[in-house]
């Protein structure tokens, strides 16, 4: 399907997209996603019928824009909220000649890296509601669509929701990027795991991790980390601590909520050792998601490291 083509056709004919290759049909969410009775209950809607004023993006593009909805696919997202950190990457995946204030047409396209190749794919803007509820990802800030969309895009390349609900963050970190991967297991790290994030980091790599336990059930451990479930790793630093240095990694959770709560989160006493200046830099102290925690509680808490860049 060729983007400018079809826009430039809706545009004169007066009529907004419908997109018969990936239908506002129970066959695009699935058949097993959700129970039948669940499944015939859901309603279709673009954003403008949801809101009068939607954009595409709203102040640039950020992972805090991302809330991960009923759909299991918490390895896309960690990997799309590592994406919006890297720039470079990011324009590849989400072309800027579209958005709903010039040239409005209900049609949107998104790239993804699949067997060597960008392949371009068109979507309609309608998206999954259960119950007035978004059954997909939904906007934070209550107008911003860009995640919903390059979702919904991804499950037509993938051939409908269902098929994001589980998989595996590796694979959506190179969908994203044509890069190259690599992943460790924590269970038993390299020696110069410190150095590795950091290096990781300095080099503008995309990075995430995942905990153990099984996908389908996401059992929130009393600490606050999640089981089976997919995190992005957004830095990795050394900062002065009490008398000597400390590693300390920063993660943020798909969900947009629900944090560590062990050293060097939020709230722990450890940043009161940490001087103003740093820990002003580094601690946003908010229910994001997003959390500190030392290198040593990363290796216990998380499984396997996830690293991807555009070069090995």
């Amino acid at each position: 399907q060729d983007f400018k083509d079809l826009r430039a056709l809706c545009l004169s004919q007066g009529l907004l997209f419908e997109d018969a290759t990936f239908p506002a049909h129970i066959s695009s969410i699935g058949p097993t996603l959700l129970p039948a009775e669940k499944l015939r209950q859901i309603k279709w809607k673009r954003p403008t019928e949801v809101l009068r004023n939607p954009y595409l993006i709203m102040d640039g593009v950020s992972r805090f824009d991302i809330m991960q909805g009923e759909i299991g696919d918490c390895w896309m997202l960690a990997a799309l909220g590592s994406l919006t950190l890297r720039k470079q990457f990011l324009e590849n995946v989400l072309p800027k000649d579209q958005g709903f204030q010039d040239d409005y047409a209900g049609i949107f396209h998104f790239r993804f890296w699949q067997y060597g190749e960008w392949v371009d794919v068109v979507i309609d803007d309608r998206l999954p509601f259960l119950n007035g509820r978004y059954l997909s990802v939904h906007p934070r800030t209550s107008n911003e669509f860009w995640p919903s969309l390059l979702e919904k895009a991804y499950a037509k390349l993938r051939g409908s929701y269902q098929n994001l609900n589980g998989g595996y963050l590796s694979d959506a970190l190179v969908d994203l990027t044509g890069g190259v991967q690599v992943q460790f297991s924590l269970k038993d790290p390299p020696p110069d795991l410190e150095e590795i994030l950091r290096a990781a980091d300095k080099s503008r790599c995309l990075m995430g991790c995942s905990t153990s336990g099984q996908s389908t059930r996401n059992i929130e451990l009393r600490n606050g980390i999640v089981q089976g479930h997919a995190y992005t790793v957004t830095g990795a630093v050394k900062v002065p601590y009490k008398n000597g240095w400390k590693h300390i990694i920063r993660i943020w959770n798909p969900w947009g909520h629900g944090e560590w709560k062990g050293p060097w989160s939020d709230d722990s006493p450890q940043w009161d050792h940490v001087e103003p200046k740093y820990r002003e830099a580094l601690l946003r102290n908010k229910d994001d998601g997003e959390f500190w925690m030392s290198c040593k509680n990363f290796q216990e808490q998380f499984s396997w490291l996830y690293i991807c860049n555009n070069t090995p």
